[in-house]
């Protein structure tokens, strides 16, 4: 018998070790594995990416195919993706004779993203991100032109966190600010331990990212901000003022940088709006060193 028809889910504990005793499998600690034993957090998360037949779904670590048989059952078509090949015979049998559904085998991180989506309908990604590439996936997910409209994750709860707070608190940062700038981000529930198997050893929790049509903020220099909203944040306890330095800007042309731009320079980068970093990214624009391209890029890839 089929072990989704046995199971009628494979979101609980009984179909998930019966997958595993019955493909010989050890959940791999590289791989960051925890596999989704819990319907009403299935259920949480499928009522968060609302699909319907015209979406087109990027699934990212799909484990044992819990969620990948969800998704097929509401999208157009669902692209799992799953770097450990150990995984790849048991989505093929938990998958079936499903043909939306195309399995690659791969990392996420050297893929061609836009080759993983079809050409037409819409662009979704939901998926049970490994806890160790979410911020870095997350950001190339929205920073390349995939034309995705909404993503739904679920990461470790402390990142969401910091994908979702706001200024003047101890998780804005950094991440925040660079995810913020393309998207609406909320938290949308808690998913404990114990929704996975094996547990981990934190909570997890699952975020809605709702693609802006145009950035927060207008730029001039993209480049420029990403950079300022780094050096804000590379030392949390500077000002604003000291902390520009690190762009090899004059501490005195830093202050009246911060000045032009309406802020006081003995603010902490972890008080500013995303306007007042847009606005000080063009006061330092104008009165330091012009070629940002290097800095720019180092800021998005390290948050």
């Amino acid at each position: 018998m089929n072990l989704v028809d046995r199971f009628s889910s494979l979101a609980s504990p009984g179909a998930t070790h019966e997958v595993i005793r019955r493909f010989g499998l050890r959940p791999r600690r590289r791989f960051g594995q925890h596999f989704l034993v819990s319907q009403r957090a299935l259920d949480r998360i499928l009522d968060a990416a609302d699909l319907s037949p015209a979406d087109n779904v990027l699934e990212v670590g799909a484990g044992l195919g819990t969620l990948t048989v969800a998704l097929a059952e509401r999208a157009g078509s669902v692209t799992a993706v799953e770097v450990d090949d150990t995984l790849i015979p048991v989505l093929r049998t938990v998958v079936g004779r499903r043909a939306t559904v195309r399995i690659v085998h791969g990392d996420i991180l050297q893929l061609d993203l836009l080759a993983l989506f079809p050409q037409d309908g819409s662009r979704k990604v939901v998926s049970n991100l490994p806890y160790n590439i979410a911020s870095p996936l997350i950001v190339r997910l929205l920073e390349l032109p995939l034309g995705v409209t909404r993503m739904v994750l679920t990461v470790q709860r402390e990142v969401a966190e910091r994908l979702a707070a706001v200024p003047g608190t101890k998780d804005y940062g950094a991440l925040s600010v660079v995810v913020q700038y393309r998207a609406d981000v909320a938290v949308v529930g808690r998913v404990p331990a114990t929704a996975f198997y094996p547990p981990p050893e934190v909570e997890s929790a699952i975020v809605r990212m709702e693609a802006r049509a145009q950035p927060a903020v207008a730029l001039r220099d993209e480049q420029a901000f990403f950079a300022v909203v780094r050096a804000a944040f590379g030392q949390r306890r500077k000002t604003l003022r000291n902390a520009l330095v690190a762009l090899a800007i004059d501490p005195v042309e830093a202050e009246a940088a911060c000045r032009d731009a309406g802020i006081d320079p003995r603010r902490r980068g972890e008080t500013l709006s995303l306007h007042e970093f847009a606005a000080l990214s063009e006061a330092v624009r104008k009165r330091g060193p012009g070629d940002r391209k290097r800095k720019g890029t180092a800021a998005r890839e390290k948050v």
